[in-house]
């Protein structure tokens, strides 16, 4: 400032024009650019310094900007693709933290959707296992009243073990194909990294998250469960944005009779058979659900077997223990007889215990009274 003040003239900074190829050297860029350089403008400066073009990556880019911005394009473009009813049922897990009695729980749901009526199904589990796909499926064609033709998948790991590079389809999981035939339903998977194929149910995914889960929190998860059933019938009710129907109003009057019948005798839809070491606590762990079995099998291994409606528990070939299966997590499900003979209860009594829960235990009132009085009143 001061050598301004003392009369010193003012520069003008000149700004170099951006470069930019002539036609020959840009044919030959875009040539590179589609050919050896597999679309990066760094390549394709290197590879024109090789040729004695000098031409620097930000030259190259806006060269080749046009034809990237039209590749994008043609990439990223989608047409829409509309099934005949009773056609095809798109079907995806997602998930996300859900607050139930007071904890966040990571809670897995199977959202299926009808592609003609765009009905939509959801399901709540704890975990996003084989099983649970299966149980979820089954619930939306119970639900729908029937089975459609076509059932769309997504390559989860639980479903598809691998693909075929000589014909590229996927090979189902044995367990997953047999379910399929059982309810006369053809699988297919959509392409890898080709969430569009299956938009519907990407749009029925988000629109849980968003809408009938976000900014609720719940004190069971049986209330959550129920949830979900009341909200799935309000879906039911509201206009579709792409049909301009209500969804029930196209199913009833298209898609419901275009469905096949559900099987007479389904196969099992659970049978997962688990591991487990059993804690101090004479308690193991499924799916954060703790089940109890006798206190001789403290740190021992057991077996394991997860039904639809109940939970088995065996020794070896003895069978130590059965429950009915819940889903509310991090609780725990106890057969008091399993504590029998022990000095102390399990930590999850009750501090108030009735004289008959006591004496399955193995103590009643009177042992108790007659230690501390020493047998006298």
């Amino acid at each position: 400032m001061r050598r301004y003040l003392r009369g010193a003239r003012a520069e003008v900074q000149e700004h170099l024009a951006a470069r930019r190829l002539d036609e020959a050297a840009r044919a030959e860029a875009l040539r590179l650019y589609d050919g050896e350089a597999e679309g990066n403008a760094v390549v394709v400066a290197r590879l024109l310094r090789e040729q004695s073009i000098a031409a620097s990556v930000r030259t190259v880019q806006r060269a080749v900007e046009e034809r990237r911005r039209s590749q994008r394009a043609s990439q990223v473009a989608t047409v829409r693709f509309e099934t005949a009813p009773g056609e095809q049922m798109q079907v995806d897990v997602g998930q996300r933290l859900v607050s139930i009695a007071g904890n966040l729980v990571r809670v897995f749901f199977v959202c299926a959707v009808l592609g003609f009526s765009r009905r939509l199904f959801v399901r709540a589990f704890l975990s996003a296992r084989q099983d649970d796909w299966r149980e979820g499926i089954a619930g939306a064609f119970e639900r729908f009243g029937g089975v459609p033709r076509t059932l769309l998948i997504d390559n989860d790991g639980a479903l598809v073990i691998g693909r075929d590079e000589a014909t590229q389809t996927a090979r189902l999981h044995p367990a997953f194909a047999a379910f399929c035939r059982d309810f006369g339903v053809e699988a297919r998977v959509c392409r890898p990294y080709r969430a569009r194929t299956k938009g519907k149910t990407e749009s029925g995914v988000k629109y849980v998250k968003r809408n009938a889960i976000a900014g609720r929190a719940f004190g069971s998860f049986a209330e959550f469960a129920g949830h979900l059933d009341g909200w799935m019938r309000e879906a039911d009710e509201r206009v579709h944005g792409t049909t301009h129907e209500r969804p029930i109003d196209r199913f009833r009057r298209e898609e419901a009779a275009a469905l096949r019948p559900l099987p007479a005798n389904p196969l099992p839809l659970r049978e997962r058979h688990l591991h487990r070491k059993v804690a101090n606590d004479a308690l193991v762990d499924v799916d954060t659900v703790r089940y109890s079995v006798p206190h001789r099998l403290v740190r021992t291994g057991v077996e394991v077997l997860v039904g639809q409606s109940e939970v088995r528990i065996y020794s070896g070939a003895e069978l130590v223990a059965t429950h009915a299966r819940t889903i509310e997590p991090h609780t725990s499900v106890i057969d008091f007889a399993h504590y029998r003979g022990l000095w102390r209860a399990p930590p999850q009594l009750p501090a108030a215990e009735s004289p008959r829960a006591l004496e399955s235990l193995g103590r009643s009132l009177a042992d108790y009274e007659a230690a501390v009085l020493g047998g006298t009143r």
